[in-house]
């Protein structure tokens, strides 16, 4: 960027010095501006140069008397007629009117001294620098020309940092066609590499395997001689004789003369001349000096059809010329417009505009003083309809660029960068993959990359599969790395859950120690006597389980959590049964069949069992861990951008055969519990276990309704909440009220008490 700054204010120093040896007081012809919504440039060679030593960094001055060039007028109304068509149609551009602002570049230094026009900010004698140069906004949205290799290759570099579009009619040289070097330049002529292909056909076509090669010094005849005999020696040709026409060349000078030698010694028959028509003239004119005939002169594209060249005094001596040029194509109504140009009323040239550069080369007096029309030669005839073409091509850029296509231009502010796409379909957006249809990998549908798959950027065709710890929302062109999840100890329902088991564990250790102060007075005795300490154990093992659910899953807490649980409640449900069941028993059943209930007391039925009860929830949980060891894991499925770490018992066969035994003990409590519900008041706790049971139910049928619609890292969480509930429910529905009695009622803890109350039960049966 800084050797780009340095070079443009060198250009722009340049351009002052230019400026203040060059303005004088100039007039200016209407007919090279137009206004208009948006400005095209257009440079023509209106006239020729003139040779001469410059001793200070001047402009040419184009408008001189004996120098007019007929060709660069051509082009120059074919422009002016190609807008005026455009303006006056109501379907290209309706609604916006081109203008422009034309140059006479009879010189390279008035060449660039009308690009840096172009490029400058309206009103003012310098170019702005912006930071980012194609982010400018000059006063022309596109240049049509120059005519010659040499003014467009110096053009072009001056536009292509800016992507201002320059398009030639006339300029054919293959350098051009190096998009890096010339991003912004087009053409309505094809390149030489055709040319140079057609010229080597032809030479095979008539077996000249012997030649001479002479280009013109420049981009257009160096490469173009270069390029020819690269491709002419591969095809077995050869070369005897190849020279350059240099730039300072004048006819029979000494170079010259010395080049007639030279070729008239190499005694070939065949002369290919790849120049541009200027020096081309300046070849022929010693041609004939030397007197050079019985020849076969193949002639470039530039010269073969030139009036400039046929014209030359003495060149029908000379030999054949045969040569390469482009279709001849008229411009369809352009004789009439020069025709009324000739009749019109021009009126007086004016002074130049304010805001305008003086010695813009922007006036043609011969042009105005026609009485009749120069004679529009098939070289010219070809060159117009390119330089019409020109002035199409921007044209319908602008028609695409503003949306016209619906009968009215969008208008607004356009950007010379902005040259309208020409695509089967457009790009797709990021993470959208290319789907062919038809036979043209040109033309494909958009279609999203699906959530886990990311669109490589080598690869527009195919989505592809993320890793396995790497996640993708859809139309993603890349992949991120998951969050592992799980149920931590710092956050807040953790450390809720935690607090409350924690209490749990206090309270229940807190009434074992209250039962034991008080293990001989009738409540305790009531409540099942030295079972209590295994029922209160058997929930502080349930309790301390549900730690297992906090953390890291590990292999020990996975078998912890579920199992421990599972076992505890299951020695608690069995005590809360038998215990149940023997009240009932007593009272109910003891007098009816008393030799069952002497060996149920003698063989401690109760005991048993709960010994029993609990054995067989201790096998089911062994098994369960021998066969579906429940292991932690890491979940994909569930979250797209989540690795859920948990373990693998929710799913087991081995966590539901334990969950329904539990199940079946519960009802089994509930069963006994209810059919106690009119013992002595001492003795019935049905509506508080049948309370706390109901809890139960209700937890579990919460959790299992959680857990069928949600599977995140919570539901661990709601596990233990589920758990907690079920421990602090069965806890509080059958210790609580006894610990009331024990704190709150002494008088309701005595022997009198109760035994009042089994005789006020004996009472109401017997009346029954």
């Amino acid at each position: 960027m800084l050797l780009w700054e340095t070079y443009l204010v060198s250009l722009q120093l340049s351009l002052s010095c230019c400026w203040a040896f060059n303005c004088q007081s100039t007039t200016s012809s209407p007919d090279f501006s137009l206004p208009g919504d948006y400005l095209v440039a257009g440079l023509f060679p209106l006239h020729s140069d003139y040779p001469g030593v410059r001793r200070r960094p001047t402009v040419t001055f184009c408008d001189r008397s004996n120098n007019f060039n007929g060709h660069g007028y051509h082009l120059f109304q074919a422009v002016r007629f190609g807008i005026e068509e455009i303006n006056n149609s109501t379907t290209l551009l309706p609604n916006v009117t081109l203008g422009y602002q034309l140059y006479d570049v009879c010189s390279e230094s008035a060449n660039v001294y009308a690009t840096l026009s172009i490029l400058s900010t309206l009103g003012t004698h310098r170019v702005e620098i912006p930071g980012n140069p194609a982010h400018s906004s000059p006063m022309t949205l596109a240049v049509i020309g120059p005519d010659t290799t040499t003014h467009v290759t110096t053009t072009a570099a001056l536009l292509s940092p800016f992507l201002v579009p320059l398009v030639s009619y006339d300029a054919s040289s293959v350098i051009l066609s190096m998009k890096r070097r010339y991003p912004s330049f087009l053409r309505t002529i094809p390149s030489d590499e055709l040319q140079v292909e057609i010229l080597v056909l032809l030479l095979q076509r008539f077996g000249w395997v012997w030649i001479s090669m002479v280009g013109s010094e420049g981009d257009y005849g160096q490469l173009g001689v270069q390029a020819l005999e690269g491709r002419a020696t591969q095809q077995g040709i050869c070369v005897a004789f190849k020279d350059i026409v240099p730039f300072s060349a004048r006819p029979g000078d000494e170079r010259m003369q010395s080049m007639m030698r030279h070729l008239a010694q190499a005694g070939t028959t065949v002369v290919v001349v790849f120049s541009g028509r200027q020096l081309a003239r300046v070849f022929f004119e010693s041609v004939v000096l030397a007197n050079l005939t019985a020849k076969v002169w193949i002639a470039s594209e530039d010269w073969s059809i030139s009036r400039h060249i046929s014209s030359v005094p003495g060149i029908q001596g000379i030999g054949s010329v045969l040569g390469v040029s482009i279709p001849q194509r008229l411009v369809p109504g352009l004789k009439e417009f020069e025709e009324a140009y000739v009749r019109a009323d021009k009126g007086t040239l004016g002074p130049c505009p304010r805001g305008s550069w003086c010695g813009s080369n922007q006036v043609c007096r011969e042009c105005w003083a026609f009485t009749e029309m120069p004679r529009l030669g098939k070289f010219s005839m070809s060159s117009a309809y390119n330089a019409y073409q020109a002035v199409y091509a921007v044209a319908h850029g602008l028609h695409q660029l503003l949306g016209c296509g619906s009968g009215a231009c969008a208008g607004g502010r356009v950007h010379p960068w902005q040259v309208p796409k020409s695509v089967c379909s457009s790009d797709c957006l990021e993470g959208h993959q290319r789907v062919v249809w038809g036979f043209h990998h040109c033309c494909f549908e958009c279609v999203p990359c699906e959530a886990g798959t990311f669109l490589n950027k080598s690869d527009f065709y195919r989505c592809q599969p993320c890793g396995k710890e790497e996640w993708a929302p859809e139309g993603s062109q890349t992949c991120f790395p998951r969050t592992v999840v799980f149920l931590t100890w710092h956050e807040p329902i953790s450390l809720v859950l935690l607090a409350a088991n924690t209490l749990l564990l206090v309270v229940v250790a807190g009434t074992a120690g209250l039962f034991a102060w008080h293990l001989d007075t009738p409540v305790v005795k009531s409540a099942g006597g030295r079972l209590c300490f295994l029922m209160l154990g058997s929930l502080a093992g349930g309790s301390l389980g549900l730690y297992g659910f906090f953390g890291e899953p590990t292999w020990p807490t996975c078998l912890l959590r579920q199992g421990l649980f599972a076992l505890g409640f299951a020695i608690f449900l069995s005590c809360l049964t038998i215990r149940s069941f023997q009240l009932v028993f007593i009272f109910k059943f003891s007098a009816k069949v008393p030799t069952f209930f002497r060996a149920w007391v003698q063989n401690h039925g109760a005991g048993l069992f709960v010994v029993i009860s609990s054995t067989v929830q201790l096998l089911i949980c062994l098994i369960w861990f021998a066969v579906w060891t429940p292991l932690p894991t890491r979940e994909y499925q569930r979250f797209p951008q989540l690795v859920v770490l948990d373990c693998t018992e929710a799913n087991s066969l081995g966590f539901m055969l334990a969950f329904a035994y539990n199940g079946l003990l519960s009802v089994s409590a509930f069963a006994c519990s209810y059919l106690g519900k009119d013992l002595p008041e001492n003795y019935n706790e049905a509506k508080c276990v049948t309370f706390s049971l109901l809890l139960n139910f209700v937890s579990w049928i919460a959790f299992f309704t959680v857990a069928s619609v949600y599977q995140g890292q919570y539901l661990p969480a709601v596990n233990v909440l589920a758990a907690l509930s079920c421990l602090s429910g069965d806890f509080s529905g059958y210790f609580l009220p006894k610990c009331y009695v024990i704190l709150c009622r002494p008088e309701l803890n005595s022997t009198e008490h109760f035994q009042a109350s089994i005789q006020d039960y004996t009472r109401r049966c017997g009346s029954t």
